[in-house]
């Protein structure tokens, strides 16, 4: 019921078109239940009857006599002209009202499929990144897109379409019993029936349904892979082995779903069998059992009436299996909406960033992902306002980790991070992160104009002047101009029209246009020809002017003209000093230069630092 409850909380925002939605599908379903036994007086008069109804008629037809007696006060008597009239108006107007039921039934289930998309996204974008990194992305997408659409199906079967038959079954049952409480008994007891020999078959379905999920997010989870990593796959002939990949998790998916629908089908043939067993005890007593015999247009109504029953209560008897494959898309959406955020650790008295005076403070940080090792080991670092400080280290090493403290993308398991004398967790978290850039070596362009990816976030909608005066400090503005649209020109997914250098540029002048007071650079410049380091470079130093600066580096030439270079070895702090002081030394980065000095010498176990050009 928990689920349950949890969904309600979605649809009860759309609560009036809800209510309406359920009105006008009760409306129908009486109106449908009277169309049918208006049959009555038509067949009577059709047959030769003086009167519309009989006297001494069962009470349904007696109220339908004071209801043509009010739709048609004709001196001349109810003819048969009339009749179909009123039978005509009830199924116009019936239909009406199932319209109208049907299409507020479809907008509260899109409105709710919209909202559980757009409560995911707000939470995932709300998740830290250790979280995010724990889940795989198609198996997210999946979430985000497919289970939501599953989701709704609960608002329409569960919600809409349940309701509806319920408000069916009961109308008909009421006209039955209001037509021959004698023969109503026998379909009430047969009806119920349907129900009965379905529910063995629902305990295979919910079984199977969460796992046909799981299936089919591995099975985007795997597509997505390929599909971004395609230049992998063609470099290293990785075609097959991707195809045999996805079309193992295709297959598993297509047997999940055979066995789940397989078992749905049964539901069918069991239920018609039902129906037809209904219609022959019907004719066995209308021909066998004295006293139960019907007039034949009584009959005929009752017949319809019963057979027209058994697909809703069908209906009814599906709508557990129905409701559980809902439910199992939503649960999946739910056990990551439950997935703590960011925010739930800070506290209502945080204090907002208004940027560094005094200096940052590492104080015996220690930091894991999950229950793996430590990445970080007892890091001691003080960081002075206005000071460029390079981290080194071997791949591994912790610097990254080091870095992503500073925005609080992870969280210290022991120790401090301590800005300007107070604990990192005592800032608001949103005006840290504005004072605070990063250019990272896989910068992120999105599918947007050039202004939009330079004034993105918090910057969107600053003039054009502050964006053209960011991109000419970025060593951007030149060949930007030379796009087909300049700053208009929409730069394609991933930023596949602009090369490395250029997308590097994008992301610095990103991060000049907001004026952090503190930079950081993780490898910036690697994976970049000679000329592009050098544009990056000179626009790197540009901006560090006036600022604290955290650089990460593997390049000697990016780190040399640091104030402050501290080397990282297995998350622990093994140097730290000067480039010239550590060069006289003899630790690793003396070593290190050394090699790279020299290129002809046996390469050393010294990390992944490279000779820069």
């Amino acid at each position: 019921m928990g689920d349950y409850r949890r969904l309600w909380h979605f649809v009860a925002r759309y609560r009036f078109a809800f209510a309406v939605s359920l009105g006008a599908a009760a409306m129908a379903s009486v109106l449908d239940g009277l169309s049918l036994v208006l049959l009555i007086p038509l067949f009577r008069l059709l047959f030769g009857a003086s009167t519309p109804v009989a006297a001494e008629g069962p009470p349904v037809e007696q109220a339908l006599g004071q209801l043509l007696a009010f739709t048609l006060p004709d001196r001349a008597g109810v003819t048969v002209g009339g009749v179909v009239l009123v039978i005509l108006g009830v199924i116009v107007i019936k239909n009406i009202a199932a319209f109208g039921a049907g299409a507020l039934s479809h907008y509260v289930q899109e409105a709710v499929s919209r909202d559980l998309r757009m409560t995911l996204h707000r939470h995932v974008h709300r998740l830290d990144l250790a979280s995010l990194g724990t889940m795989r992305t198609g198996q997210l997408l999946s979430r985000l897109l497919t289970d939501a659409d599953q989701a709704k199906g609960i608002v329409s079967e569960a919600l809409v379409t349940a309701l509806r038959h319920v408000a069916v079954v009961v109308v008909y049952v009421g006209l039955l019993l209001g037509l021959s409480w004698r023969f109503a008994l026998v379909t009430l007891i047969i009806a119920p029936l349907v129900a009965v020999g379905l529910r063995p078959l629902l305990g295979g379905i919910r079984a199977r349904a969460r796992g046909v999920l799981d299936e089919r997010g591995e099975m985007m989870a795997i597509a997505t892979e390929s599909v971004e990593g395609m230049r992998s796959v063609k470099a290293y002939g990785g075609e097959r082995q991707e195809s045999r990949r996805f079309g193992a998790a295709a297959d598993r998916y297509f047997r999940g779903m055979v066995r789940v629908q397989s078992l749905s089908a049964v539901a069918s043939p069991v239920s018609e069998t039902l129906g037809a067993i209904v219609l022959v005890l019907l004719l066995l007593l209308a021909t066998t059992m004295p006293g139960l015999t019907l007039r034949p247009e009584l009959f005929v109504a009752f017949a319809t009436l019963s057979l027209r029953l058994l697909p809703p209560v069908k209906r009814l008897a599906q709508f557990p299996t129905q409701a559980e494959v809902a439910l199992a898309a939503a649960r999946r959406i739910f056990e990551v909406l439950d997935r703590p955020t960011e925010g739930d650790g800070d506290t209502a008295r945080a204090v907002p960033f208004r940027g560094l005076g005094e200096a940052i403070e590492f104080r015996d940080v220690w930091v894991r992902y999950e229950d793996g090792d430590w990445v970080l080991r007892g890091v001691d670092l003080r960081v002075q306002a206005g000071e460029v400080v390079a981290v080194v280290g071997r791949s591994g090493a912790g610097k990254s980790t080091l870095a992503d403290l500073l925005p609080r993308f992870v969280s210290a398991d022991r120790g401090a991070v301590v800005l300007d004398g107070r604990r990192i967790e005592a800032y608001d978290r949103t005006t840290l992160r504005r004072g605070i850039g990063i250019v990272d070596q896989h910068p992120t362009i999105f599918n947007d104009t050039v202004r939009a990816n330079i004034a993105y976030g918090d910057m969107a909608g600053v003039d054009d002047a502050a964006v053209v005066e960011a991109a000419i400090a970025a060593n951007a503005h030149d060949f930007i101009l030379r796009l087909a649209r300049g700053y208009d020109t929409v730069l394609g997914e991933r930023g596949t029209r602009l090369s490395g250098g250029e997308r590097q540029r994008i992301a610095i002048a990103r991060a000049v246009l907001k004026n952090p007071s503190i930079l950081i650079l993780d490898e910036a410049t690697a994976h970049l020809d000679a000329e592009a380091e050098r544009l990056v470079q000179d626009a790197l130093v540009r901006i560090s002017t006036d600022r604290t600066v955290l650089v990460i580096a593997h390049r000697l030439a990016t780190v040399a003209m640091a104030d402050v270079i501290v080397v990282l070895d297995e998350g622990r702090v093994v140097e730290r000093g000067r480039h010239e002081e550590l060069v006289a030394g003899r630790g690793v980065y003396s070593q290190l230069h050394a090699l790279l000095a020299d290129p002809a010498r046996k390469p050393q176990v010294v990390g992944n630092f490279e000779r820069s050009v």
